[in-house]
């Protein structure tokens, strides 16, 4: 360990050799407990390093020394391991790893940093996260410790992906750290990148309940869905809190009524008038894509996921001794009990269902009593309008859009249609659009929006579908030949087939396969693994996601001609199904879970308007268990994060709009799938986060300005 002195010296020259240090977070470095783990001044021994397909060189900069790194692209992983000293690191004081970057190649490169305790394998006894930097650009990648959940309460924690204190079941022993990855991923050509030091920092403050023993650490959450064992700035400790932080939100807002610049749909009013057709449209306006809104002023569309009563429950079978004061059966507030089946993964996946407590319907029925449902929606939009935001996005309540004050996004899903049976993925198969029950369910999905939001002018448009598996530029022509003999996709392949080679012997002289007829192709299941059959299976992966794309585009525009098809939130995508997109999606959605969308890129060719679906940042200062999919180090840092990530995306050509995931925080004790996130603009008593709230206010505020730039 290096003096306090020292490492404090350390860590801010560290933080200032990245390049992205604002002085108040250099003097919040300078009182932070850091401890210098790799430093590549002095006597660093080079040949120390580890390489994987990848070469080093030590930069001897007396100012800000560094190694270089330069990665192949033959290995899955190439680049640099750096070992712990004798024993390992002890870490066990501190709350992350991190590691200053500076991308000194001529492209943009995707790092991740692996921290490994004794054990790891890439999935447990470790950490592992990302960034991406520009060409010249510098950061800091930060690794959450997230350690492992103490032996006597590990049988009994469950249903969560995060654990008190951000544990994991899969977390690392801070105590013995052995080593630090530092690489790239399946890279299609040679990177170039410096690692500028490491340091370990942070101060681990959960407290000393993790020595309890079962019977005193339960219950762990008390009456408002809340952490025991943990005191927070704006915890709620009883009803007449909830009532005072009423009070204190109604000032806020009347001393905010949302910008002046607005007109009633957050249009700008200021602005060139452009055509109005009473619809929201796309237009590319000064090299710039924008939406119009309905009286022809320009629109981007800063908006919020999952505005609504029912985001607040949580499994409670099986773990009823977690919870401490739920309501009797008797009570008022027992009509929050429930029962779910959801669970595309975790501890209640397929368990067919399950007893649930909606915490957040019960704290606003605390706090706003009998007509709780009628205020809760008054305040979304009263809110939404305060904070410069302007649309009410996907997976919302229609009772709260449907009041028509405040522009909104539909989401439609095809429902219990059938998939291509050799396809996967996280949230399940791909729907097989070659299958007439496609479009069928599709068509009664729809609908239902007939009399409700198509023809609206407050809906902006509808979103079908959400993260589709569609893998690499062949994976679901390959999940078509894997799939059963009748499967729609897998006949439609085949007559493609037929219609090109017409004898299955020319077709084998192509794939080099050795099938016997055109029927014993059928009947295999087994996907050829030479290249050659790549064009064909290349050209069919297109082609489903050309019937995919057209069929939502013609299902929707049928019922909603002038409403807007939004696409199916890419997470995970290939060209091939953003090229499709860009060709039938009036607006292309893609949910973007990244610290920057400033680098954003469609494939070469597509100039599409793009709308962000889904993206978040997350901290554990406020005593929820899990960040979310992007972690940050404190509610400040948080606040900074979505302030530059929504920049970044007003002074791109191709964005025009971003949608926070989500309104509310999730349930400390997680949702059907263990989903536990602290991603709320309010926490589970309806009480906005105060640093987050302010950043999202300012960006809304001067968005169209930014815009303009």
């Amino acid at each position: 360990m290096l003096s306090d002195r020292t490492c404090r010296t350390a860590v801010v020259a560290f933080l200032l050799a990245c390049g992205t240090v604002l002085s108040s977070e250099a003097s919040a470095a300078e009182n932070a407990e850091s401890t210098v783990l790799v430093e590549f001044g002095g006597q660093f021994d080079v040949t120390s390093v580890k390489c994987q397909d990848a070469e080093v060189r030590l930069e001897r900069d007396e100012q800000f020394p560094a190694l270089t790194v330069t990665t192949g692209h033959a290995a899955r992983w190439p680049g640099v391991t750096f070992s712990a000293p004798e024993g390992g690191w002890d870490l066990s004081a501190c709350t992350a790893v991190e590691v200053g970057l500076r991308n000194t190649g001529p492209t943009a490169v995707k790092v991740f940093c692996r921290v490994d305790s004794p054990g790891a394998d890439g999935d447990r006894n470790c950490v592992t996260e990302d960034t991406v930097l520009n060409s010249n650009e510098s950061k800091i990648l930060r690794v959450p410790m997230k350690r492992q959940v103490p032996s006597q309460l590990a049988n009994k924690l469950f249903g969560m992906r995060g654990y008190p204190g951000g544990m994991d079941e899969k977390g690392l022993d801070p105590a013995t750290i052995t080593q630090i990855l530092v690489f790239v991923h399946e890279p299609k050509q040679d990177h170039v990148f410096q690692v500028t030091g490491i340091l370990a920092t942070g101060s681990y403050e959960w407290g000393d309940w993790s020595a309890l023993a079962p019977d005193k650490f339960f219950p762990m959450i008390d009456e408002y869905g809340q952490f025991v064992h943990k005191q927070w700035p704006g915890k709620t400790h009883n009803d007449g809190e909830l009532a005072a932080a009423a009070e204190t939100e109604a000032v806020d807002l009347a001393a905010f009524p949302g910008p002046e610049d607005w007109n009633q749909y957050g249009g700008w009013t200021p602005g060139p008038q452009l055509k109005a057709t009473g619809y929201f449209y796309p237009e590319k306006h000064a090299g710039k894509w924008w939406l119009v809104d309905p009286e022809g002023r320009l629109f981007w569309s800063h908006g919020v996921d999952c505005v609504g009563y029912g985001g607040g429950y949580t499994p409670i079978t099986d773990r009823e001794f977690y919870f401490a004061n739920l309501p009797a059966e008797d009570s008022p507030l027992a009509v929050f009990y429930g029962t779910a089946s959801w669970a595309p993964h975790g501890y209640y996946e397929g368990k067919r269902s399950y007893r649930t407590f909606n915490f957040a319907g019960a704290n606003l029925s605390r706090k706003y009593g009998e007509n709780w449902r009628e205020e809760e929606a008054r305040m979304s939009h009263s809110r939404l309008r305060s904070w410069s935001m302007n649309t009410i996005a996907n997976w919302s309540d229609s009772r709260i859009y449907l009041q028509r004050k405040t522009p909104y996004v539909v989401s439609i899903h095809v429902g219990n249609v059938p998939r291509i049976e050799g396809s996967s993925g996280y949230w399940g198969k791909f729907p097989d659009p070659f299958d007439p029950l496609f479009r069928e369910g599709l068509e009664r999905r729809m609908s239902g929006e007939r009399d409700q939001t198509a023809g609206d002018k407050w809906c902006i448009g509808y979103f079908v579908d959400n993260e589709l598996a569609w893998g690499d530029d062949l994976s679901l022509a390959k999940a078509a030949l894997a799939s059963p003999a009748r499967q729609p996709a897998k006949q439609a392949l085949l007559g493609d087939l037929k219609q090109k080679y017409v004898e299955v012997q020319r077709l084998n002289a192509a794939w080099g396969t050795a099938y016997e007829s055109w029927n014993a192709m059928e009947q295999s299941q087994t996907v050829p693994g030479d290249a050659k059959a790549n064009a064909d299976l290349g050209a069919f992966t297109t082609r489903i996601a050309e019937e995919y794309f057209r069929i939502c585009r013609d299902v929707v525009k049928h019922v909603a001609p002038r409403n807007l098809y939004l696409g199916c939130r890419f997470a995970w995508v290939s060209d091939r199904a953003a090229k499709a997109a860009a060709e039938y999606c009036d607006v292309i959605g893609y949910n973007l879970y990244r610290d920057s969308v400033a680098d954003f890129q469609l494939p070469a060719g597509i100039d599409k308007p793009v709308i962000i679906g889904e993206f978040h940042f997350g901290a554990l200062d406020r005593g929820m268990f899990h960040t979310g999919l992007r972690p940050t180090a404190s509610q400040e840092a948080r606040a900074k994060a979505y302030r530059d990530y929504v920049t970044g995306a007003l002074k791109h050509p191709h964005f025009v709009g971003t949608h926070w995931f989500q309104y509310r925080d999730q349930t400390t004790t997680g949702r059907g799938d263990g989903e536990n996130y602290q991603i709320g603009l309010v926490d589970i008593c309806d009480r906005p986060y105060p640093e987050t709230i302010r950043a999202v206010r300012e960006v809304g505020a001067s968005l169209y300005r930014t815009r303009m730039e």
